[in-house]
Protein backbone atom coordinates (compact mmCIF):
# COMPACT_ATOMS: atom_id res chain seq x y z
CA UNK A 1 0.00 0.00 0.00
CA UNK A 2 1.66 3.69 -0.93
CA UNK A 3 0.39 5.39 1.86
CA UNK A 4 2.11 2.99 4.52
CA UNK A 5 5.16 2.90 3.05
CA UNK A 6 5.30 7.20 2.79
CA UNK A 7 5.35 7.10 6.70
CA UNK A 8 8.50 7.30 7.76
CA UNK A 9 8.51 6.23 11.38
CA UNK A 10 9.23 2.38 12.05
CA UNK A 11 6.87 2.94 15.25
CA UNK A 12 4.12 4.46 13.20
CA UNK A 13 4.54 2.38 10.36
CA UNK A 14 4.21 -0.47 12.41
CA UNK A 15 0.96 0.97 14.45
CA UNK A 16 -0.88 1.95 11.16
CA UNK A 17 0.04 -1.42 9.22
CA UNK A 18 -1.24 -2.68 12.48
CA UNK A 19 -4.24 -0.94 12.58
CA UNK A 20 -5.00 -1.64 9.14
CA UNK A 21 -4.37 -5.42 9.24
CA UNK A 22 -6.28 -6.28 11.97
CA UNK A 23 -9.56 -3.26 11.90
CA UNK A 24 -8.45 -1.93 15.25
CA UNK A 25 -9.51 1.53 16.71
CA UNK A 26 -6.43 3.78 16.98
CA UNK A 27 -7.49 3.84 20.73
CA UNK A 28 -6.98 -0.06 21.11
CA UNK A 29 -3.76 -0.27 18.99
CA UNK A 30 -1.96 2.25 20.75
CA UNK A 31 -2.87 0.32 23.80
CA UNK A 32 -1.41 -2.72 22.68
CA UNK A 33 1.35 -4.08 25.29
CA UNK A 34 4.03 -6.69 24.27
CA UNK A 35 1.97 -9.57 25.90
CA UNK A 36 -0.80 -9.38 23.98
CA UNK A 37 0.22 -11.03 20.64
CA UNK A 38 -0.33 -14.55 20.84
CA UNK A 39 1.67 -15.96 18.46
CA UNK A 40 0.91 -19.55 18.69
CA UNK A 41 -2.55 -18.98 18.34
CA UNK A 42 -1.80 -16.32 15.67
CA UNK A 43 -4.21 -13.33 17.83
CA UNK A 44 -4.42 -10.30 19.41
CA UNK A 45 -5.80 -9.75 22.36
CA UNK A 46 -7.86 -6.45 23.10
CA UNK A 47 -7.68 -5.50 26.38
CA UNK A 48 -10.85 -3.40 27.64
CA UNK A 49 -11.68 -1.77 24.19
CA UNK A 50 -14.73 0.28 23.12
CA UNK A 51 -17.45 -0.72 25.88
CA UNK A 52 -14.92 -1.80 28.34
CA UNK A 53 -14.84 -5.68 26.58
CA UNK A 54 -11.99 -7.82 26.04
CA UNK A 55 -11.92 -9.48 22.51
CA UNK A 56 -9.60 -10.89 20.04
CA UNK A 57 -8.38 -10.44 16.63
CA UNK A 58 -6.66 -12.25 14.10
CA UNK A 59 -2.69 -12.07 13.71
CA UNK A 60 -1.81 -12.72 10.42
CA UNK A 61 1.20 -14.19 9.34
CA UNK A 62 2.04 -11.30 7.59
CA UNK A 63 1.49 -8.78 10.66
CA UNK A 64 3.32 -11.39 12.94
CA UNK A 65 6.41 -10.68 10.63
CA UNK A 66 5.86 -7.34 10.47
CA UNK A 67 5.44 -6.93 14.52
CA UNK A 68 8.35 -9.91 14.82
CA UNK A 69 10.66 -7.06 12.97
CA UNK A 70 9.63 -3.95 14.77
CA UNK A 71 9.91 -6.09 18.01
CA UNK A 72 13.96 -6.93 16.95
CA UNK A 73 14.48 -3.54 16.67
CA UNK A 74 13.33 -1.77 19.57
CA UNK A 75 13.22 -4.65 22.54
CA UNK A 76 9.96 -3.59 24.46
CA UNK A 77 9.11 -4.94 27.47
CA UNK A 78 5.63 -3.38 28.08
CA UNK A 79 3.79 -1.03 25.58
CA UNK A 80 4.03 -2.36 22.26
CA UNK A 81 4.11 1.33 20.86
CA UNK A 82 5.50 3.37 23.82
CA UNK A 83 4.78 7.28 23.63
CA UNK A 84 7.23 9.86 24.40
CA UNK A 85 6.36 10.13 28.05
CA UNK A 86 8.41 7.03 29.79
CA UNK A 87 6.34 4.26 31.20
CA UNK A 88 3.34 5.33 28.59
CA UNK A 89 1.86 4.22 25.48
CA UNK A 90 1.65 6.66 22.67
CA UNK A 91 -1.21 8.74 22.38
CA UNK A 92 -3.64 8.52 19.84
CA UNK A 93 -2.68 12.35 18.60
CA UNK A 94 0.74 11.35 17.64
CA UNK A 95 -1.07 8.60 15.03
CA UNK A 96 -2.99 10.83 13.91
CA UNK A 97 -0.04 13.17 12.80
CA UNK A 98 2.21 10.90 12.15
CA UNK A 99 -1.33 9.79 9.10
CA UNK A 100 -1.63 12.95 8.08
CA UNK A 101 2.43 13.39 7.31
CA UNK A 102 2.35 10.08 5.29
CA UNK A 103 -1.21 11.71 3.51
CA UNK A 104 0.47 14.37 2.60
CA UNK A 105 3.92 12.74 1.32
CA UNK A 106 1.77 10.15 -0.63
CA UNK A 107 -0.52 13.13 -2.55
CA UNK A 108 -3.27 10.84 -2.42
CA UNK A 109 -6.67 13.16 -2.24
CA UNK A 110 -8.73 11.23 -0.19
CA UNK A 111 -8.55 12.02 3.10
CA UNK A 112 -6.98 9.30 5.53
CA UNK A 113 -7.16 8.82 8.95
CA UNK A 114 -6.53 6.03 11.55
CA UNK A 115 -10.27 5.22 11.05
CA UNK A 116 -10.46 5.43 7.54
CA UNK A 117 -7.69 2.05 7.64
CA UNK A 118 -10.62 0.45 9.84
CA UNK A 119 -13.24 1.48 6.95
CA UNK A 120 -10.82 -0.18 4.49
CA UNK A 121 -10.41 -3.31 6.40
CA UNK A 122 -14.03 -4.01 6.72
CA UNK A 123 -14.69 -3.18 3.38
CA UNK A 124 -11.60 -5.44 2.06
CA UNK A 125 -12.70 -8.54 4.39
CA UNK A 126 -16.42 -7.94 2.74
CA UNK A 127 -15.29 -7.83 -0.90
CA UNK A 128 -12.78 -10.92 -0.41
CA UNK A 129 -16.35 -13.01 0.94
CA UNK A 130 -15.99 -12.52 4.64
CA UNK A 131 -19.39 -12.60 6.09
CA UNK A 132 -20.78 -9.63 7.97
CA UNK A 133 -21.08 -11.14 11.21
CA UNK A 134 -17.44 -12.17 11.49
CA UNK A 135 -16.27 -8.49 10.72
CA UNK A 136 -18.73 -7.84 12.83
CA UNK A 137 -16.88 -9.54 15.84
CA UNK A 138 -13.54 -8.60 14.54
CA UNK A 139 -14.41 -4.93 14.44
CA UNK A 140 -15.93 -5.53 18.33
CA UNK A 141 -18.95 -4.24 17.59
CA UNK A 142 -22.24 -5.08 19.38
CA UNK A 143 -24.70 -4.04 16.62
CA UNK A 144 -24.88 -5.58 13.06
CA UNK A 145 -26.31 -2.16 12.25
CA UNK A 146 -23.42 -0.52 13.59
CA UNK A 147 -20.60 -2.70 11.43
CA UNK A 148 -22.76 -2.04 8.10
CA UNK A 149 -21.96 1.44 8.34
CA UNK A 150 -18.75 0.38 7.91
CA UNK A 151 -19.52 -1.27 4.89
CA UNK A 152 -19.36 0.72 1.75
CA UNK A 153 -19.23 -1.35 -1.20
CA UNK A 154 -18.11 -0.45 -5.05
CA UNK A 155 -20.81 -0.90 -6.93
CA UNK A 156 -18.54 -3.16 -9.78
CA UNK A 157 -18.57 -5.70 -6.78
CA UNK A 158 -22.45 -5.57 -5.92
CA UNK A 159 -23.20 -6.09 -8.98
CA UNK A 160 -20.73 -8.81 -9.82
CA UNK A 161 -22.82 -11.12 -7.57
CA UNK A 162 -23.49 -14.40 -8.32
CA UNK A 163 -27.45 -15.17 -8.77
CA UNK A 164 -28.39 -18.40 -6.89
CA UNK A 165 -29.82 -19.36 -9.96
CA UNK A 166 -26.82 -19.38 -11.35
CA UNK A 167 -25.79 -22.01 -9.15
CA UNK A 168 -28.25 -24.49 -9.55
CA UNK A 169 -27.88 -27.34 -11.71
CA UNK A 170 -29.15 -27.16 -15.07
CA UNK A 171 -32.48 -29.07 -15.33
CA UNK A 172 -33.78 -30.42 -18.67
CA UNK A 173 -36.25 -28.19 -21.23
CA UNK A 174 -39.70 -29.22 -20.90
CA UNK A 175 -41.02 -31.20 -23.91
CA UNK A 176 -43.20 -28.47 -26.09
CA UNK A 177 -46.40 -28.08 -26.07
CA UNK A 178 -48.43 -29.98 -29.12
CA UNK A 179 -50.07 -27.18 -31.19
CA UNK A 180 -54.19 -27.81 -30.47
CA UNK A 181 -55.82 -28.23 -33.68
CA UNK A 182 -58.16 -25.71 -34.47
CA UNK A 183 -61.81 -26.04 -34.32
CA UNK A 184 -63.68 -24.80 -37.17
Amino acid sequence: MHFLACVDSLKQRTILTTAYATGLRVSEATHLKVTDIDSQRMMLRISQGKGHRDRYVMLSPAIAGVLREYWKVVRLKTWLFPGDIPGQAITTGAVELACQKAHRAACIAKPITPHSLRHAFATHLLESGTDVRRIQLLLGHRSLATTSRYLKLATSTVCATTSPRDLLPEVAPLPSEPTPTPVF
